[in-house]
């Protein structure tokens, strides 16, 4: 379950990431105005920070009543990428200030999320959790109340398909689904300005929980950055692998932990005199008698994720 905030001002958006500890989701939104509720709305989707191998991917959405959709333009929203950051920031906080007009949305889908869902068994791809993402922040809309009656999205994968998909689940709902949207609705622009500043916001601040071997320089948190490449070569542990900063399951993260981590290698067990694999092991075998009395410094992965060693007791 992700964390939800109500944000009145992008002065508020910081702390939110500094106070968390990032391994779950964590869900901002805009007060809703009354005029969302009453008047048929537009909505655009957008996601920033797809691509790095460091932080979240922050998913964002913006809605505001077809009647008053030029007061997008007169807050100057427009393709994020062609802004500075200094002036995204200023219009998300003038998108925060317009409570009486429109109101937006962002999911920051944390890196264990993301690294867990493409690690699944059964295959589940970051299209899928993009695709999910945004399903999401629709259904969160309407169940706020927010009149939503037509929608345009940046695409993620085929337009087509993704259109297709979308007017399936909201047959409701008139679809727009296209290359480049950020930069042919102002709608879609001002979701994308939100997911971007927002994601920005939880890199800077970002609350480590583990000691790094350097200072915290990650440059861009693209695999192609130098800095970035750095910060995972000199911040990786040989047993327990990177901060929960680090998205493993990219390429690049998998090929220093290949060459800098204690390799682990599992080997069945065979009777010496029959050949055949033993039977497992209990799991109280591999804990000594006095494992829980021991006063030794445990390691950090076990204080943060509250492991101990207990008593293990049969049910009858």
């Amino acid at each position: 379950m992700e964390k939800t905030f109500t944000v009145k001002s992008v002065d508020e958006i910081k702390p939110i990431f500094r106070d968390n500890d990032n391994t779950k989701n964590i869900f901002l939104m805009s007060s809703i105005p009354f005029c969302c509720k009453t008047e048929p709305c537009i909505l655009g989707i957008d996601e920033a920070g797809r691509g790095p191998v460091l932080g979240p991917m922050n998913y964002g959405i913006c809605f505001c009543p077809k009647s008053k959709e030029e007061v997008l333009k007169t807050l100057g929203c427009a393709d994020s990428k062609s802004l500075t950051d200094e002036k995204r920031q200023v219009i998300l906080g003038k998108m925060c200030e317009e409570t009486e007009t429109l109101g937006w949305m962002v999911e920051a889908i944390s890196p264990n999320n993301i690294c867990r869902n493409m690690f699944r068994r059964q295959k589940y791809s970051l299209n899928q959790v993009s695709h999910d993402s945004a399903i999401g922040l629709i259904k969160k809309a309407q169940a706020h109340g927010v009149n939503v009656c037509e929608v345009f999205v940046d695409t993620v994968g085929p337009p087509e398909k993704y259109q297709e998909k979308l007017s399936w689940l909201f047959p409701e709902l008139k679809i727009t689904v296209s290359k480049k949207a950020d930069s042919l609705y102002p709608i879609v622009s001002a979701a994308s300005i939100a997911a971007k500043v927002t994601r920005d916001f939880a890199i800077e601040v970002w609350n480590f929980t583990e000691e790094l071997s350097s200072e915290k320089k990650y440059g861009s948190g693209y695999p192609n950055d130098p800095e970035t490449k750095k910060f995972l070569q000199t911040n990786i542990d040989p047993v327990f692998g990177f901060p929960k900063l680090v998205r493993f399951s990219w390429s690049t993260a998998e090929k220093i932990l290949v060459s800098s981590a204690v390799p682990v290698q599992w080997e069945e067990e065979e009777d010496e005199a029959s050949g055949k694999p033993l039977k497992n092991k209990s799991i109280t075998s591999f804990f000594s008698p006095g494992a829980k009395k021991a006063k030794r410094s445990r390691h950090a992965f076990f204080q943060q994720s509250k492991l101990s060693v207990t008593d293990c007791f049969k049910i009858s």
